[in-house]
C-alpha cells in the first residue's frame, strides 16, 4: 500500500484549525486515536474527526476507490492506480483486520481514509534515507484516500497531521511515505508539509505493473 493523494485538485486553503485530542482504549491492548479537526472559513463550521474504522466504514471507503478510479480514467487526476488492482475492498478490509485503518468523516458522511502502521514496503531496503531507525522507529502512511467531493477542504493536510501526532504518541520520530512518481499533487503536497524525496525506485506495487515509486521521510 502507499500513501498516494487521491484528488488532484486538493489544496491547501488558508484556514484556521484547532486540533482537539483526546483517547480511548478499545480493549486491553487496542488503542484508538480519535482527533477533531475544527475548519473555520467565511461561509460555514465544519467539524471533521478522524477515527478508527469499523466494519460498517468499508462500503463508503470502496466508493471513495471508485470514485477515485472514474477520475483516473476520466483524466481528472493522475494517481497510477488501476480499477479492480489497486486499491480495491480488499485492501480496506486489510487494513480494518490489521487494525490500522482509519477515517475521516463530517456528519456521519466518510471523507477520506488511510492506514497508519509500521509496515515498510519491501523497496524500502533500496531507499537513502537520510536517518537511521529501527523498525518499530517508524511510522509509515498507506493509501491515502480523500473523496473528490471533499476537495478544496484542507483533508489531506489533517490528515497528514493526524498521522504525525499518531506517530509521537507511540514514540515514532521517523516518518516514511510513498506514492508513484506521476501522482505530482501528492509529492508537491508531501514536500509543502516537510517530507524529502529521498529516491525512485521501479518496482510492481499491489500488482501494478511498472511503478516509479517515490519515497519520502520526515523527522519529526
Amino acid at each position: 500500500m502507499h500513501g498516494g493523494l487521491l484528488y488532484t485538485a486538493i489544496q491547501p486553503i488558508k484556514s484556521v484549525y484547532r486540533h482537539k485530542k483526546s483517547y480511548i482504549y478499545c480493549n486491553q491492548a487496542v488503542f484508538c486515536d480519535i482527533i477533531s479537526v475544527v475548519h473555520k472559513s467565511k461561509s460555514e463550521d465544519t467539524a471533521m474527526n478522524i477515527r478508527k474504522a469499523k466494519a460498517a466504514d468499508i462500503d463508503a471507503i470502496e466508493k471513495i476507490y471508485d470514485d477515485i478510479h472514474t477520475a483516473e480514467e476520466s483524466g481528472e487526476q493522475t494517481t497510477g492506480w488501476i480499477r479492480g488492482v489497486y486499491p480495491v475492498r480488499a485492501t480496506a478490509e486489510a487494513g480494518l483486520r490489521r487494525g490500522d485503518l482509519y477515517v475521516m468523516e463530517d456528519g456521519g458522511r466518510l471523507l477520506g481514509s488511510a492506514m497508519i502502521n509500521d509496515i515498510q514496503v519491501d523497496v524500502y531496503k533500496d531507499g537513502k534515507w537520510e536517518y537511521e531507525a529501527a523498525d518499530d522507529e517508524v511510522c509509515v502512511l498507506h493509501t491515502l484516500v480523500i473523496s473528490p467531493c471533499a476537495k478544496g477542504r484542507g483533508c489531506g493536510r489533517a490528515f497528514l497531521k493526524f498521522y504525525e501526532d499518531h506517530a509521537l504518541q507511540h514514540g515514532c520520530h521517523e516518518l516514511r511515505i510513498d506514492t508513484n512518481e506521476r501522482n505530482t499533487v501528492a509529492r508537491a503536497m508531501y514536500k509543502k508539509h516537510g517530507y524529502k524525496e529521498i529516491g525512485i525506485v521501479p518496482t510492481v506495487f499491489n500488482g501494478i505493473p511498472d511503478v516509479m515509486l517515490v519515497m519520502l521521510e520526515k523527522r519529526i
